[in-house]
């Protein structure tokens, strides 16, 4: 498995200040100067530039992958509170878009906190192979499995005291069936792996 890449939000609220600070220096920016001609008869030549002879320096190394999220500055009260009209304005009309196309569809219902929870334990069952049609061999993601797994774990932690009975009831029943079949999958995988390989078959005369 590949080392966790680097990811960067962008705060888009600079998008539109910069790309105007960008055509202003472009406008501003001197023309280049055109290059003298070759005198005639003098035949090709080499032309050493001066950043050329200087001795090459030595590669530096690359700095370290840092796995911290570089955040832009936080959004003030009335930012998010307009992103949030804005949000559920254009999330209302695409609704409505649906239910245009499809009359018999009724209203979308609210996400709560257990469609968090179920998406992450699904999530999970898929990636230890679970859903696989009849006749195909299951694809297994193991740690890819095991980092879902986790992630019900630190939600588990983070929301410790802050839930309704019933949430924490799923929360941990969740947690607690995702890891027993994280364990017997890896169990299975461990005895396979111990198992010495089976002999090629007779050749035929």
């Amino acid at each position: 498995m590949s080392d966790t890449p680097k990811f960067e939000v962008i705060d888009r609220r600079k998008m539109k200040a910069e790309e105007e600070q960008s055509h202003q220096s472009e406008a501003s920016a001197p023309a280049e100067a055109p290059s003298p001609a070759a005198e005639p008869g003098s035949g090709p030549r080499l032309v050493v530039n001066e950043s050329s002879r200087r001795e090459p320096e030595p590669p530096q190394a690359a700095p370290p992958a840092t796995e911290e999220l570089e955040l832009p500055p936080q959004p003030t009260a009335d930012e998010t509170r307009e992103q949030k009209f804005a949000y559920d304005a254009s999330a209302q009309r695409l609704e409505d878009l649906v239910r245009a196309q499809n009359p018999a569809a009724g209203p979308q219902p609210p996400v709560t906190f257990d469609n968090l929870v179920q998406q992450l334990y699904v999530s999970a069952m898929i990636q230890m192979g679970a859903g696989t049609q009849e006749g195909q061999r299951p694809r297994v993601d193991i740690l890819g499995a095991r980092t879902t797994i986790d992630l019900i774990a630190i939600l588990a932690e983070k929301t410790k005291g802050n839930l309704t009975p019933a949430e924490d009831r799923t929360l941990q029943t969740v947690l607690f069936e995702a890891r027993m079949a994280f364990l017997e999958l890896t169990s299975m995988i461990n005895t396979q792996a111990m198992q010495p390989p089976a002999p090629p078959p007779p050749a035929k005369k």
